[in-house]
């Protein structure tokens, strides 16, 4: 069967996403400290891609990797700082809180887009923008009261981060970031050991942690990576909203942790908007 790129790009972003849906339960079932985590999640998958792209490019992975230029430098950046914060945040807020400003992307993509690759948004985009910015604000001025400001500003950083990661690979969709994106792994893993107290893994996290770091972030990454090769950047962020439903409700379901009204009430008006948004796009499309 054959797939246009609009088709490609859709499917290769709403199987990612869904591969990470559980991610945010399994940082909470792991039992290892913050930097142990974030190093795992690093070296894992960057064994993981790394014993993929072997069989796929084999001596010529290494050329790979330098041809992607400064987009790939970019991109390994982006890429690094991006996975760190994600944990950091998910440890220090609800896992709905980060995954409400982690909704954000698709239209910090789309402002990001503009600057950068002239891709002007439509007027019902800019409305989204203004809406989902007020709903964050909301947000944020209750996690201030209740001491969750830390969690709330790393999870809109990781927001801006997915949205550079996206425009960055949009800018450069004649070749693949998959190897950067594998580097950039590896540059969080080796961030990161330099904080670790010890690498042995115990009881459940001998299958968590594998767990994780292969089902929900090597082989969904490797996905969101090809995606705006198909699609525009903010179109690839949109599936992002999937894990913001996903994710509460496989922590509310196995450990029960309910998530903030105002929470629930920006979370809401921002999935909504964001929702609408998208319907109109595709009736227009």
């Amino acid at each position: 069967m054959q797939y246009n790129d609009q088709q490609k790009g859709m499917l290769l972003a709403f199987t990612g996403i869904m591969f990470i849906t559980p991610d945010s339960l399994l940082i909470r079932l792991a039992n290892v400290n913050s930097w142990n985590l974030i190093f795992y999640r690093g070296f894992i998958p960057f064994l993981a891609i790394f014993i993929g792209l072997l069989f796929i490019y084999r001596s010529s992975l290494f050329k790979k990797i330098l041809g992607n230029g400064w987009h790939g430098l970019a991109y390994i950046l982006s890429f690094a700082v991006t996975s760190i914060v994600f944990v950091i945040s998910i440890e220090n807020t609800n896992v709905a809180n980060t995954l409400v400003m982690v909704a954000l992307a698709p239209m910090l993509s789309a402002i990001i887009s503009l600057i950068f690759l002239k891709e002007n948004p439509d007027r019902k985009t800019w409305i989204a923008i203004i809406v989902t910015t007020l709903a964050v604000i909301y947000i944020f001025y209750d996690a201030i009261d209740s001491g969750d400001f830390l969690g709330n500003f790393l999870g809109l950083v990781c927001a801006t981060g997915l949205a550079i990661n996206a425009v960055i690979i949009r800018s450069a969709k004649k070749i693949s970031l998959v190897p950067s994106a594998m580097i950039g792994k590896l540059v969080v893993a080796l961030f990161a050991l330099m904080f670790v107290d010890e690498l042995k893994l115990n009881n459940n996290d001998l299958v968590i942690i594998p767990v994780m770091c292969v089902i929900c972030i090597a082989i969904p990454f490797v996905c969101v990576t090809l995606a705006p090769r198909y699609i525009t950047a903010p179109e690839v962020n949109l599936f992002f909203l999937l894990e913001t439903i996903f994710g509460p409700l496989w922590v509310w379901l196995v450990i029960k942790e309910q998530p903030s009204v105002e929470t629930i009430i920006g979370g809401a008006a921002i999935i909504a908007t964001i929702a609408i948004h998208s319907a109109l796009t595709l009736r227009k499309t």
